[in-house]
């Protein structure tokens, strides 16, 4: 192994850590919170449509001037109190749960306001990731990052559903407030001084955000890369809104075989976690941005065949590769956009992005709750599928159909 590798870095290690930890608390929330809903407080498709949209609506709330705040500051204490803030959050459902008082609407506002935290939380890492490891590390760094989501998403599905089964499932909520705790426990060891940000020279709020605004839309590659993510994350939120209903109504799935079978996403992810170097070392980190999405994410299509029986296999090897093709694409995409980013930029430029790509998942579970009341939860689940075609397209007619790899002067 390489002695530049970042396994013999101590605060890179430090951070994977943490985002292991706080990811694995993520999944398990995304598997018990949508049960709880669902099989505790029977909510109806259109409220689990809404519950979709709250636990996403704030980075189309806040995520463009929450860019200029992440470049005004230093971006780790910033993640520190994001993970303080949703571990106590999260403990408030389990102690409703207790006292008898939980509620639908409790759910929804904690969802929003976790949500809140959460668009900080990220842009600020995706933002202190080049200064920790530095740009020749990105590719590396990101993949590694990639890994632990992966891994939290074949762990956290099987642990919600077991312990929804076991304890019930506000009782697994309490995991998800434990695991922002332990991750901002590693967070705050790290030691590697953190530069000072950039004088914003008194500019307004509003010139700022049009600055990332800009330096996002004018850009031949980003612009398709946002549009690309975005209109792909619309489509899949409107089929995550209708999932859990799907297994558990239409196939009949208990909480632990639920969580069992979205473990085959995280499987997907880990694979392609693993191999996203390889994979964009052979085909070129921007080619990979185009060509492994369209040959991977079309396998989705087969969820929406599957039935009470031997069809629910489909499900998994549909949620296998178009998972593996994610998260490809996402360390291809995400490793290009920082390396043609200044240090400047980088908050608002994540913000941004983010902005536009989480911005259409509130209206893509909206939409999904109200085709499922109309149309049926199978129905929901094609229109969710078919919405992927739009990304691909957007693709393959940009500028990054005859690039193979990142301009070398893209940024110096």
């Amino acid at each position: 192994m390489r002695r530049d590798s970042l396994w013999f870095h101590r605060d890179f290690r430090l951070l994977w850590a943490g985002d292991t930890v706080s990811q694995a608390g993520t999944f398990v929330g995304q598997t018990v919170v949508p049960l709880l809903a669902a099989t505790v407080l029977a909510a109806t498709p259109f409220q689990m449509g809404l519950l979709t949209a709250a636990e996403n609506a704030a980075f189309l709330l806040i995520g463009l001037p929450a860019g200029v705040w992440v470049d005004r500051m230093r971006r780790r204490p910033l993640m520190l109190r994001a993970d303080l803030t949703r571990a106590a959050l999260l403990c408030t459902v389990p102690i409703a749960w207790w006292t008898g008082v939980l509620t639908l609407t409790q759910l929804i506002v904690v969802a929003l306001l976790v949500s809140v935290a959460t668009v900080f939380f990220d842009v600020s890492y995706q933002s202190y990731l080049p200064s920790l490891v530095g740009r020749e590390h990105l590719l590396e760094g990101n993949a590694k990052l990639q890994a632990s989501q992966s891994v939290a998403q074949v762990v956290g599905p099987g642990a919600g559903g077991g312990l929804t089964q076991l304890a019930g499932a506000a009782n697994a909520v309490f995991a998800t407030g434990l695991g922002y705790l332990a991750s901002a426990l590693f967070l705050w060891r790290i030691r590697t001084p953190e530069p000072e940000p950039e004088p914003h020279n008194g500019l307004p709020l509003r010139r700022q955000i049009a600055e990332g605004l800009g330096f996002v839309f004018r850009n031949p590659t980003l612009r398709p890369i946002t549009l690309c993510t975005a209109t792909a994350n619309l489509g899949n939120t409107i089929f995550q809104s209708m999932m859990i209903l799907f297994f558990t109504r239409d196939l009949g799935l208990s909480p632990a075989a639920v969580g069992a079978l979205m473990t085959t996403f995280g499987v997907g992810g880990v694979l392609g976690a693993l191999s996203a170097g390889w994979v964009t070392r052979r085909l070129g980190q921007a080619r990979s941005i185009w060509l492994v999405p369209l040959l991977t994410w079309p396998f989705q299509l087969l969820t929406p065949l599957a039935g009470p029986d031997w069809r629910i296999g489909l499900i998994a090897v549909g949620m296998t590769v178009e998972s593996f093709g994610v998260i490809v694409y996402n360390v291809a995409q995400v490793s290009y956009r920082q390396a043609v980013c200044p240090d400047r930029l980088l908050g608002r430029m994540n913000a941004t992005v983010r902005f536009v790509v989480w911005g259409t998942m509130p209206i893509g579970g909206l939409v999904g709750g109200g085709l499922g009341a109309w149309l049926g939860v199978r129905g929901t689940l094609w229109i969710g599928c078919a919405t992927l075609v739009i990304p691909m397209a957007l693709l393959l007619f940009s500028p990054l159909r005859r690039m193979r790899d990142v301009p070398k002067n893209a940024y110096a």
